[in-house]
């Protein structure tokens, strides 16, 4: 394979801030945490802006591997969309895509920019992105200057300049800016939002998180993964390069972009034990693995600490190597009680231990929000991840063809995928503190949290 660390570097956007090292921002250790702050006006608050409703969703997809060739497979089943055209730079996947469809569809493929021909054309609502990490916050926005709501897949951005463009390109358009996080859409998740929303927990003092997934053997395969953009974003950097799956539904708990907001952070890694071992020995065989030998690779675990304004505290941790059992840990501890989703759903509210199941059952039947007994047995008989990409998919849906608010905005697409960058920043200065830039401009201070209303709203759409 041709495509070379420099050439990633490029594509990748780092290479435009003279980066050749572990972190986002070169070895952090001659800039401050001031680097990060902004200056913006908001010009519209994205926050619960409900755009004029589409009876009939058109959709462009962008990227049809494995993971948008399920996006493709569920969108198609949902009342009142359409698919007019695909993208994909591997031809392969594109026409193992174009077999599932029956009606014409129009492709897009060929060279690197295929994307901008699809998000170019009128005909289009929503251009749906499940491309590598480094092309999410590119299409995006250009998705959004052209006129079309936009989801992607996670994270939403790889550099806090993508994650203000994000921002100040939707609030000037008026586009939505969908983070595809699927565990906010769990059962599990969804019944703790709303217990938290009804006070169950009392006021939320912390809340933990985390993807613990070994993925080895994804990190080192071509199988999938163009030009191995999963292998080079662990070999070129060093943080919590994952947090959305951990942190989403807590943020969405504690009213993080309305009513509270994450301050700052500490983030540290341990040494890598494993990928590095792993390339020289594959190295020996695979001459694409020879330039990256002597890379530092992000370390096995990470553990990231939050501070939020409202003094609450959120840890999050990511570790996709290790062999460990896997985990998003899923914690939220309050006043009057407790939840945690990993190693086993548990919920408590006393110091004597966790709720027997029969009374377990009973208060995660009595807390069940409307939109799971809508269509949470629909999202399950679709699939993916036990339902909840269905039901994800479903309610962007949803929401668009009512002309009501999308359950996750611009600012939670910027917020929490800015973990990412700071982590990185505070790794690369042994644990130094580093605050959160304000991508409301202080409107969280007076957000309404989007599922105070549409937790209590079951939804319209079908699936068909």
């Amino acid at each position: 394979m041709s495509f070379n660390r420099r050439d990633f570097l490029k594509k990748s956007g780092l290479a435009t801030l003279g980066l050749t090292g572990l972190s986002a921002f070169g070895n952090g250790k001659e800039k401050g945490p001031n680097q990060f702050k902004k200056d913006h006006e908001q010009v519209f608050n994205m926050n619960n802006y409900a755009a004029p409703p589409i009876d009939l969703v058109r959709i462009g997809f962008i990227g049809v591997g494995s993971r948008g060739r399920g996006h493709v497979r569920r969108l198609r089943s949902i009342e009142g969309t359409e698919i007019r055209a695909i993208c994909d730079v591997d031809e392969g996947a594109l026409n193992r895509m174009l077999e599932d469809f029956d009606e014409p569809v129009d492709t897009y493929t060929g060279s690197d920019d295929a994307w901008k021909e699809l998000c170019e054309r009128d005909d289009i609502d929503l251009v749906v992105n499940a491309t590598p990490w480094h092309l999410h916050a590119p299409i995006c926005i250009y998705a959004m200057e052209n006129g079309k709501h936009t989801a992607t897949e996670i994270p939403a951005a790889q550099s806090l300049e993508e994650c203000w463009k994000m921002v100040e390109t939707s609030e000037r358009t008026k586009k939505h800016c969908v983070i595809l996080e699927n565990v906010c859409y769990g059962e599990f998740e969804l019944t703790t939002l709303n217990m938290a929303r009804q006070g169950y927990f009392g006021e939320l003092i912390h809340g933990e998180g985390a993807y613990i997934h070994q993925l080895m053997s994804h990190n080192f395969t071509r199988d999938g993964y163009h030009e191995m953009w999963r292998f080079r974003e662990n070999a070129t950097r060093n943080g919590n390069l994952y947090p959305m799956h951990g942190l989403g539904s807590i943020a969405q708990s504690m009213g993080i972009n309305y009513g509270d907001q994450m301050k700052y952070m500490v983030s540290v890694s341990s040494d890598d034990f494993m990928m590095k071992k792993r390339t020289r020995e594959l190295a020996e065989s695979d001459s694409f693995f020879e330039d990256y030998v002597d890379n530092e690779f992000r370390g096995n675990m990470n553990t990231s600490i939050i501070k939020t304004f409202n003094g609450r505290t959120i840890m999050l941790q990511h570790d996709v190597t290790s062999p460990r059992p896997y985990s998003r840990i899923h914690l939220l501890s309050g006043t009057e009680g407790i939840a945690r989703g990993y190693p086993e759903e548990k919920i408590a509210n006393s110091h004597d231990g966790w709720l027997e199941q029969e009374e377990f059952d009973a208060v995660m039947e009595e807390y069940k929000p409307e939109i799971i007994k809508t269509a949470g047995e629909m999202a399950r008989r679709m699939g993916g991840h036990g339902g909840m990409d269905s039901l994800m998919t479903w309610r962007l849906i949803d929401c668009l063809r009512n002309g009501i608010p999308v359950e996750m905005d611009v600012y939670d697409a910027a917020s929490w995928s800015s973990v990412i960058m700071l982590s990185e920043w505070s790794v690369a200065n042994e644990a130094t503190p580093i605050h959160f830039p304000d991508f409301t401009s202080g409107s969280w201070r007076t957000n309404k949290p989007i599922m105070d209303i549409e937790l209590e709203r079951g939804g319209t759409t079908q699936f068909v």
